[in-house]
């Protein structure tokens, strides 16, 4: 094996040399000229130890006494900082006692201001408030003001600066009066009571050229006659020689007074005063004169032919009483009367064909007492009167008058569609009632059901719009008509409808309202009454001249023949 590659033979040789080297050191040391090299290497390291921490001291005690000036520059500089920040400080305090000074100042200003401000807010609420107030009041007097015929219960009568009634009628450009290829409308001829014959004159008779057509003209002038008719009735009269009585025959009935009038003379007179509504006084100077003042009646006897009339003909009130009870429909209401100044009441109780007037000192319960309504069966047609809802089966309201309250809410709440809505579809369902057939006696239920219940819905719908507006806007105190009325629509449904489902029910209270205006243009020429007796007895003649009437009588014969027998029979 070779040498050079054997590893045991290098790390033998190895060893050789650390041995040889240290054995050279020991040697070294055994003689001491290792720790004298030591020694003075020692000392030549210590040396340059002493002079290195020397010149350390030096530059330490150097850099000691920069940074012990540098600590006496930053501790002046401090120092002045904080004397200038000191007197900062002092400044910024006695600015800060200067603005809280001022904040204090503006705060109590400030709060003088909130409180003028919270009074001026509390006087422009006021102000509001009151300007509201004085708004609503002036809507109510503006309400009142302008409130007439066509949207309240006031008669046209009392409003006679209306406007002009429009003519809505379609214009074909023709002139007024008879169209060619119509039948003309003449005047009615009479049976002649003294015929004139003309002759012919002389130049149409006379001369060939002219010859008789075979026609004759004829023309009438008819003239009226005022004459006195007296019958004088005349007995010899005897006288008892014993006793003195005297004694005549029997004069004809109705002869007691040495001067009497006949029937047609107290007929004219009561016509004329209670039909026409001539005065009294008028009255009897109106036939004075047409009699040439041969005929003078006194205002006492006029005054007493309505208490003569009512008395002949009680037992025709008491059929008309018996006969109204058992009709199906019947129209009532209530006007005011006035006797001797004080305020009474006159109730109306009609059908078509009857009609009876009550004197009453009272509305209401009282009122009705007494009336054909009070034990009444059937179906009362009424404006809203509560009362009358506590007599009659069923109650239908008049609905123009819900209509003429519906034309004062669209006058006075503008902002409001419902009133509008309703008032156009009373008028459809009224088009749609009148449309049906008045002849057909049929059952009330063949109205069109569907119809019906569309018009019902529609009104239903109609009310909802109302609660959602008046909820958004409530009503004002002063102004609650057309909140009401809504109310009234829709608590009393069934009673503004209940036309749809009867045909024998009309809309309206017309009836009444005709009649009673016959007793009120009594009353304007009347003015006031002089005892409760005589509005009475007028009020049974009215009703009596109301039924005459509708029987397609002659009245003027027909009162006169009244008059003319004791007691009057149908």
């Amino acid at each position: 094996m070779d040498r050079i590659t054997n590893p045991a033979f290098e790390y033998i040789t190895n060893l050789q040399y650390k041995v040889k080297a240290l054995n050279a050191r020991v040697v070294a040391f055994e003689s001491g000229e290792k720790y004298t090299a030591m020694k003075e290497s020692f000392v030549r390291q210590l040396s340059e130890k002493e002079r290195e921490n020397r010149r350390l001291k030096a530059e330490l005690a150097d850099a000691n006494a920069r940074t012990v000036t540098v600590r006496q520059y930053w501790s002046q500089v401090f120092d002045d900082m904080e004397k200038e920040h000191k007197k900062e400080l002092e400044r910024k305090k006695q600015k800060i006692r200067m603005l809280e000074k001022e904040l204090l100042a503006m705060q109590n200003m400030l709060a003088a201001e909130k409180d003028k401000c919270r009074e001026k807010v509390g006087e422009l609420y006021q102000a509001k408030t009151e300007l509201e107030d004085e708004r609503d009041k002036n809507l109510k007097l503006k309400a009142q003001i302008n409130r007439d015929y066509e949207n309240s219960s006031i008669p046209s009568s009392l409003k006679p600066n209306h406007k002009k009634i429009t003519n809505n009628r379609e214009k074909t450009g023709k002139k007024p009066g008879g169209q060619a290829g119509h039948k003309g409308h003449i005047r009615k001829k009479h049976t002649p009571t003294n015929p004139v014959d003309i002759p012919a004159p002389e130049k149409y008779a006379a001369v060939p050229d002219y010859r008789l057509t075979g026609k004759t003209i004829k023309k009438q002038m008819v003239d009226i006659r005022i004459e006195i008719i007296v019958n004088e009735y005349s007995t010899p009269e005897f006288r008892h020689v014993s006793t003195g009585q005297r004694v005549h025959a029997d004069f004809p009935e109705g002869i007691l007074n040495e001067v009497n009038y006949s029937g047609n003379v107290k007929a004219f007179m009561f016509l004329l005063n209670n039909y026409c509504n001539v005065s009294v006084r008028k009255a009897s100077d109106f036939l004075s004169e047409l009699t040439g003042g041969e005929l003078k009646i006194s205002a006492g006897m006029i005054s007493g032919l309505s208490k003569e009339f009512s008395l002949k003909t009680e037992a025709d009130q008491k059929k008309a009483f018996a006969d109204i009870l058992v009709s199906p429909v019947m129209n009532t209401d209530f006007t005011a009367a006035r006797v001797n100044g004080r305020k009474m009441n006159v109730a109306i109780c009609a059908t078509p064909s009857i009609a009876i007037y009550f004197a009453r000192e009272q509305k209401g319960h009282e009122g009705i007492r007494g009336t054909p309504l009070e034990s009444y069966q059937g179906i009362a047609v009424h404006d809203h009167d509560k009362t009358f809802y506590n007599y009659g089966d069923h109650h239908q309201e008049c609905l123009e008058h819900v209509s003429r309250y519906l034309k004062d809410s669209m006058d006075n709440e503008p902002g409001l569609t419902w009133n509008r809505l309703m008032r156009e579809l009373i008028r459809e369902m009224i088009h749609f009632r009148n449309c049906l057939d008045p002849d057909d006696d049929r059952d009330p239920d063949v109205i069109d059901p569907a119809g019906v219940r569309e018009f019902e819905t529609k009104y239903d719908e109609i009310l909802d719009i109302a609660k959602g507006e008046y909820e958004y806007e409530p009503p004002s105190k002063y102004y609650r008509d057309g909140y009401n009325l809504y109310k009234r629509l829709s608590e009393y449904k069934c009673n503004h409808l209940l036309f749809l489902h009867d045909r024998r029910v009309p809309h309206n209270n017309n009836l009444s309202e005709r009649l009673l205006r016959i007793f009120k243009r009594k009353q304007h020429q009347a003015m006031t009454f002089r005892s409760f007796d005589g509005l009475d007895n007028l009020c049974n003649s009215l009703g009596m001249m109301a039924s005459l009437r509708n029987r397609d009588k002659n009245l003027y014969e027909s009162v006169a023949s009244i008059f003319s027998q004791s007691v009057y029979l149908v």
